[in-house]
């Protein structure tokens, strides 16, 4: 490959080298600043979102615009996806930051873990090249492994954190072979070059061996069936804090992958990824939501149940058709990480040091302890069940529209049938908050802004759920140039 300075561009890449560069900052002044490393780590890093959140704001273009040799692309989809990246990892670390002082984990080393996660998010998010998305995958795994494990005292921590490594380096293996077959086949690393050689390949045999490892690559980030063994017992030994982000901006990264790699690189072979992607569909809604309804542990409730919600984005995938169904998916992953920040922002509200708020039982009568916060809970509880009107409703019938347009009419009847079964185990957290006696009278003891941002994040479930509208219409706009690809 050949290398032009006058091809850097770095003006595209802008946010990317923004946060690199606070990065190493915030790691050389916590080193100095031993006395208030934690609260210096903490704002430089929310101040480092915040930042960020603009300069991608200031360079968002509908044009799409390459950078460092073409290994980068700066567009439309790339910037909205990197913005919720940013918005999901400032909420998480906010919920979680009194966790984590309870718990004496509150070190600089957290917080500079997160960023560089982040950074490997928007890596991932606007690679156009199979090594840039490898490296950007790596970045974000490596950093979310030990935060996973960042609690060493615990032992379910470190062996959550132990399975994750060794079944994160499995799938990685997977992905990264996967690529050097598409490689060997077309020649290219980079993600157009892959599309218009797949178009004049007479022979695609290896080419599909490459595609079956990349999808159970992508199988695994996003935490969909047969993949999915490590999702439930990470996310129940992962301290709280962690699994607010394990949950949420990785599950846009893991989209973004999908999208870059089927939809833009490979959508030549797309009766062949669809194939699979309905199989793993399918079978992460049955699932999910089968093994969410026995389930005691509230995380590992919520995790079958993304299990599951995940499933549904991929339906969005397989759909593709017009553009509708990739903006569709879109639009899912953006609500689902909305609605998994609240309910795992609640999980925090009700621990405290000492206790975990884990069980299920652990929301009863809550809405006598609580009468607001039981209203947030239930709008998330709504919302994730696909009641009228929260987001999570339009999310799931912008999804069954476009795979009922793309002629998957059963597929569509069965989403809809577990959605019904789903729908207990949500139902019966509300049953537990306002119709049983409280086993706990302890006093909720909550920060000012945890109180104000888990009431937006709430309220916000319930308002766009009134008025999809606007998120459906920039999902359908920063999906054309996708969709453009592939046609």
């Amino acid at each position: 490959m050949s290398f032009d300075v006058s091809d850097l561009n770095l003006y595209s890449a802008m946010a990317e080298i923004f946060v690199a560069i606070m990065a190493l900052t915030i790691m050389l002044l916590t080193v100095f600043s031993r006395d208030n490393a934690r609260g210096l780590a903490y704002s430089l890093t929310q101040l480092t979102l915040i930042v960020v959140t603009f300069i991608t704001l200031f360079t968002l273009d509908a044009r799409s615009d390459l950078a460092l040799n073409n290994m980068f692309v700066r567009d439309l989809p790339g910037g909205i996806l990197k913005l919720v990246v940013y918005f999901a990892m400032m909420i998480a670390l906010l919920y979680g930051r009194g966790y984590l002082a309870d718990r004496k984990l509150d070190r600089p080393e957290y917080y500079l873990l997160a960023l560089l996660s982040t950074l490997g998010m928007m890596v991932m998010i606007t690679a156009n090249h199979l090594l840039t998305l490898y490296l950007g995958l790596e970045m974000m795994s490596l950093a979310l492994y030990a935060l996973v494990a960042f609690d060493r005292d615990a032992v379910r921590s470190t062996e959550a954190g132990m399975k994750y490594f060794v079944l994160g380096a499995l799938a990685s293996g997977l992905l990264l072979y996967g690529m050097s077959m598409i490689y060997g086949a077309t020649g290219s690393l980079e993600l157009p070059a892959v599309q218009q050689a797949v178009l004049t390949l007479p022979d695609k045999t290896i080419l599909l061996f490459g595609l079956v490892f990349l999808i159970a690559g992508i199988s695994f980030k996003l935490g969909v069936a047969p993949f999915h063994m490590w999702v439930p017992d990470v996310y129940q030994g992962a301290p709280t804090a962690t699994t607010l982000i394990l949950s949420s901006a990785p599950k846009l990264a893991a989209f973004a992958l999908a999208m870059r790699l089927l939809a833009g690189a490979l959508p030549d072979l797309i009766e062949h990824w669809q194939t699979m992607l309905l199989f793993a569909a399918v079978v992460s809604i049955v699932l999910g939501n089968l093994a969410a309804l026995v389930q005691k542990d509230i995380k590992r409730m919520l995790a079958y149940s993304g299990i599951a919600h995940m499933g549904f984005m991929l339906l969005g995938m397989l759909s593709g058709g017009g553009g509708m169904g990739y903006s569709s998916a879109m639009f899912y992953t953006i609500a689902y990480a909305l609605m998994t920040l609240a309910a795992f922002g609640m999980v925090v509200l009700l621990s405290r040091e000492g206790f975990e708020a884990e069980g299920i039982e652990d929301f009863k009568g809550l809405n006598r302890r609580s009468p607001w916060f039981a209203l947030i809970m239930l709008f998330v509880m709504f919302s994730m069940a696909g009641i009228p009107f929260f987001v999570g409703f339009f999310a799931k019938f912008a999804v069954l529209q476009a795979v009922i347009q793309a002629g998957y009419l059963w597929v569509a009847i069965l989403a809809v049938v577990m959605s019904l079964i789903g729908a207990f185990y949500y139902l019966r957290i509300v049953k537990f908050m306002y119709f049983d006696e409280p086993v706990d009278n302890a006093p909720l003891n909550v920060s000012s802004e945890l109180r104000l941002m888990l009431s937006i994040n709430g309220v916000a479930i319930a308002l766009i759920g009134l008025m999809p509208g606007t998120l459906l219409k920039w999902c359908e706009e920063a999906m054309k140039a996708v969709f453009t690809a592939t046609i």
